[in-house]
């Protein structure tokens, strides 16, 4: 008989720490959503579908650091005679490890510590494990999230069901993780339901990390591929060779890349990695789950800093083998209205003939992967697993294990009072004991109409979204004070209205001068090229005096002042920082560079030398190389008299001032 009990993970840990106290507000879109589809523009999606503005109504998490100390994680563990599987309650509903019983073997890459890193749509995102990613592109923002979590007794046994609101789309989904007495199968249910009367933008991936060996292979049941690296493009390419070197190999790799494996149409979908020994991890899944995927960090010195950077330096590297709604991560389909999208995954352990798996001849390769899942797990019994599951996929929670959030419940009593369609369902219940203080505005503004008066002083209420709230707002803003028209503008922002927004925000600083709508507006003077960069600078400004002590105010206020050469207003604003936001890596970041606007290039020189790390740098980013290089580049100009930009002071910085592995991220060639 299966068993499902709670424990808890003692390892070495990075608390998550206070999240931002500053709203996402639209800026710079991901990487992805800027790619240059080239010849393929056909074949995908309007990329521009389903893109939001921001990731509101969500918070930042990024009040980690790098300091790890003794900890715990919460999970849960499913196993029966032949694997062990644990779920991180509190991350998202991680799937953490799975370990095959009778061979010791573990089957995913499992991460020997929690130390969180800016590549999640909120910020904190972790590696390892199998991730559960929904709503729009990108590490979902419930990564780093408590979910609602409970036993369900079902023909199969015990079962871990997972749930929450996910808010950026409006829908609940649910994760069931089942083990039956015999299988060598972790069977993975999800269902995600469109509960609105309006169709929505729907975006979902699986992602699962899996240790790279060397001579580790990845194979999918294709010909070609989509690659995409960070120079910004899409092409289409053939599987498993590209420029001489076989992708299917992640060794060889020469810097980060995502290949989409172009799967044609009526192929089975799975994916696997294999050892040099042909053992390894195999998943696949029913119809729905039609996307495969290969994301490689790379063999450069950035992509080996990357792997060192997510864990303990020296514990080895892992690679990502991925399965989605769509064909690549660029794209969101559309989910209808009421509608409801279910399906299975299957992961289990691989073990095949590596002179089959490692041979040049790739078609033998996934043949063989393929013959060994059609006989140990037929599509037909994989397809009755998902029939069966529908038949209780809403049996009632037996046991609460974990709770999640309170927004569920709310938007379930929003729901309630207008009459529309309820937020949950039988088997996913929002209760209203998980309602927080943090919903406590919300109430008051669906039962009074009004949202509670609030002081200036500190953070104001957490944010909200969506039409039904935003007609709330919308009601309430004629007698509404700084704190009722502050949040209408972030509500009106994240449906894409900015000019509406704006007008929210004005009224808000007129009402009571108060650094968070100031920030707001100084924010969208940034981004629109038609208003001078004086007036952000001022409200920057204004904004930090008003607003407590924080590394992010004092961040984009420096910026911002830098930005129109205001550069003893940018160090009073640094100087003015208390410990330790004065010392965070963002604010050395500042430093460097209100040390080169100045000329002080042995100040930023010392920086450097003093040495710093940036806990939430971004994926992508290149604000440590490039800073590192023009400190270096000018140095060299001067030494040599000549132009900064001259090829040969270019040359001579690269070579006498290489760039330290410490500020090494490059994501490129190099």
């Amino acid at each position: 008989m299966p068993e499902l009990h709670l424990d808890t993970l003692h390892l070495p840990v990075a608390p998550l720490g206070p999240e931002s106290p500053l709203p996402p507000l639209p800026g710079p879109t991901d990487v992805h959503a800027r790619a240059d589809l080239g010849a393929v523009s056909g074949e995908m999606f309007d990329l521009a579908y389903g893109r939001v503005p921001s990731v509101l109504p969500y918070t930042l998490q990024d009040g980690y650091g790098r300091e790890r100390g003794p900890g715990g994680l919460r999970v849960a563990v499913l196993e029966n005679e032949h694997l062990r599987a644990t779920v991180a309650l509190d991350l998202g509903g991680r799937l953490w490890s799975l370990v095959d019983k009778e061979t010791g073997r573990e089957l995913l890459y499992r991460n020997p510590v929690f130390q969180p890193a800016n590549l999640a749509l909120r910020g904190a995102w972790f590696s390892g494990g199998v991730e559960w990613n929904l709503g729009t592109t990108g590490h979902t923002p419930l990564t780093c999230a408590p979910m609602h979590a409970s036993r369900v007794d079902t023909p199969d046994g015990p079962v871990l069901r997972v749930w929450e609101f996910e808010r950026l789309r409006e829908v609940p989904y649910q994760i069931d993780f089942c083990l039956p007495d015999g299988s060598r199968f972790l069977y993975v249910h999800v269902r995600i339901v469109n509960t609105q009367d309006v169709d929505v933008p729907m975006y979902w991936w699986s992602n699962i990390a899996v240790r790279a060996g060397e001579g580790t292979r990845v194979i999918a049941p294709a010909d070609a591929s989509y690659r995409f690296a960070y120079e910004g493009s899409l092409e289409l390419i053939d599987a498993p060779v590209h420029n001489g070197l076989d992708y299917s190999y992640p060794e060889h790799a020469p810097h980060a890349a995502d290949y989409f494996f172009r799967l044609e149409n009526g192929r089975r979908p799975w994916i696997a990695a294999v050892d040099a020994d042909g053992r390894g991890l195999l998943q696949a899944s029913t119809a729905r789950l039609t996307g495969r995927k290969l994301f490689v960090w790379g063999e450069n010195a950035g992509g080996r800093r990357w792997q060192d950077w997510l864990t303990e330096p020296g514990t080895g590297g892992y690679l990502e083998i991925q399965a989605g709604l769509a064909r690549t991560q660029l794209e969101h389909l559309p989910m209808s209205a009421g509608d409801t999208w279910a399906w299975v995954e299957a992961y289990g352990a691989l073990d095949v003939d590596p002179a089959v798996t490692h041979a040049p001849d790739w078609a033998a390769a996934r043949d063989a992967v393929q013959a060994q899942l059609d006989e140990r797990l037929p599509v037909p019994a994989l397809n009755s697993r998902l029939d069966e599951w529908t038949r209780w996929c809403d049996l009632p929670p037996a046991e609460r294990l974990s709770t999640g959030s309170g927004w569920g419940a709310l938007e379930r009593r929003r729901r309630q009072a207008v009459g529309a369609k309820p937020a949950d369902l039988p088997g996913i219940p929002f209760r209203d004991d998980t309602l927080t203080a943090e919903q406590e505005p919300w109430l008051a503004l669906l039962d009074d109409g009004a949202l509670p008066t609030a002081g200036p002083a500190v953070p104001p209420a957490a944010h909200i979204s969506g039409p039904g709230w935003l007609g709330l707002l919308e009601e309430a803003a004629a007698t509404a004070d700084w704190h009722g028209s502050y949040q209408l503008g972030l509500a009106r922002v994240a449906a894409g209205d900015s000019s509406g927004a704006r007008d929210a925000w004005e009224r808000s600083a007129e009402a009571t001068p108060n650094a968070w709508a100031l920030r707001a507006l100084a924010h969208q003077d940034r981004t629109d090229p038609a208003v001078p960069g004086e007036r952000a600078a001022d409200r920057y400004l204004a904004a930090h005096r008003l607003a407590p002590p924080s590394w992010q105010f004092a961040v984009e206020a420096c910026d911002a002042l830098l930005a129109v050469g205001r550069l003893e207003d940018a160090k009073a604003v640094l100087d003015e920082l208390p410990e330790p936001d004065r010392t965070h890596g963002r604010v050395s970041v500042c430093r460097v560079r209100v040390a080169l606007a100045g000329g002080e290039l042995d100040q930023a020189a010392a920086v450097f030398a003093e040495g710093f790390d940036v806990p939430d740098l971004r994926e992508g980013e290149i604000s440590l190389d490039g800073l590192w290089n023009e400190v270096a580049e000018r140095t060299v100009a001067g030494t040599l008299g000549l132009d900064v930009n001259d090829e040969q002071v270019r040359a001579k910085a690269r070579r006498d001032f290489p760039l330290p592995g410490r500020y090494d991220f490059r994501m490129t060639g190099e």
